[in-house]
């Protein structure tokens, strides 16, 4: 079965890159999760009925009433909040739910999962779930579409690491709006940058113009008179990656350091951005980028 990618999208109007877990790995991990339960609860019934069936039966059959609950609801609801989307099956399997907009899975989400499943798998034993996470596109069950997450694997192929904010750019990168840049935009800088040093200089230079002013034309503001194409692409990257991350961490945007900008010379005309395309000479004036020659 090919591993299935879908973009999360944050609230801050990031997307996110996430492998969706597969049905079968879903279901190896359910199976655990049943055991520990069964087990567990089978445990409890018998110590139950050694202790506890000699006292009122009213009595004995409320506690009886609350250890199932507390089995069959308060096992995962527990689990997945103290953990931030992990069962015992989905630490064997690494596996994790999260909610639709990338953030940790929250205790109301974690305890209306927990309820559905007493339905879709105890109840109708997983066959709900099942058929419901073939049509989904994001392979949820009936759970996962009340609460409002998703369940990825965090054992998918690493990706290479993002580029390092260039220092001279970390002022300007910090006021910028990304949102109107698109998952795929940002993919093809991203692989650029990771295969640059293997390719030809000149097929470098004129990707990296390329590539730079399709990015800078869904961004603002524009970066700094003369930047390098390269280090464009570098910074708009590594403050996306640094905003996504404070947003997984459930932490509120903080503006990075404070940067101050180096002095420009008093320009007679406003930059331009993105500057005029290669095949043009190079512009006269101090905003933007040079095209490669």
């Amino acid at each position: 079965m090919v591993a299935q990618h879908q973009p999360v999208v944050t609230g801050d109007a990031v997307v996110l890159d996430v492998q969706i877990a597969q049905l079968p790995v879903r279901v190896l991990s359910a199976l655990i999760d049943v055991t520990v339960v069964f087990v567990v609860y089978v445990l409890g019934v018998i110590l139950w009925a050694v202790t506890l069936t000699q006292f009122d039966p009213a009595f004995s059959g409320a506690v009886l009433i609350i250890f199932t609950v507390l089995a069959l609801v308060g096992y995962p609801t527990i689990f997945e909040t103290a953990t931030r989307g992990k069962t015992l099956g989905k630490l064997a399997l690494g596996l994790r739910v999260v909610s639709e907009d990338g953030s940790p899975e929250r205790f109301r989400q974690a305890l209306f999962r927990a309820l559905a499943g007493v339905i879709e798998l105890w109840m109708l034993t997983g066959g709900p779930a099942v058929l419901c996470s073939l049509l989904s596109p994001k392979g949820k069950r009936i759970g996962d579409i009340f609460a409002g997450t998703v369940v990825i694997s965090e054992r998918a192929p690493r990706q290479s690491p993002p580029p390092v904010m260039p220092p001279q750019l970390a002022w300007w990168a910090t006021t910028l709006a990304l949102s109107g840049l698109s998952p795929s935009q940002a993919e093809i800088a991203r692989q650029f940058l990771s295969r640059a040093r293997q390719l030809d200089p000149q097929v470098r230079d004129q990707m990296a113009y390329r590539i730079a002013s399709d990015v800078v034309a869904q961004i603002s503001p524009p970066p700094p008179p003369g930047t390098p194409p390269a280090l464009v692409l570098a910074a708009v990257l590594a403050e996306r990656h640094r905003r996504e991350l404070g947003r997984l961490q459930q932490q509120p945007f903080q503006p990075g350091p404070v940067w101050p900008a180096p002095p420009q010379p008093p320009a007679a005309t406003p930059p331009s951005w993105p500057p005029a395309p290669p095949s043009a000479p190079p512009p006269q004036h101090p905003g933007g980028f040079a095209p490669p020659s």
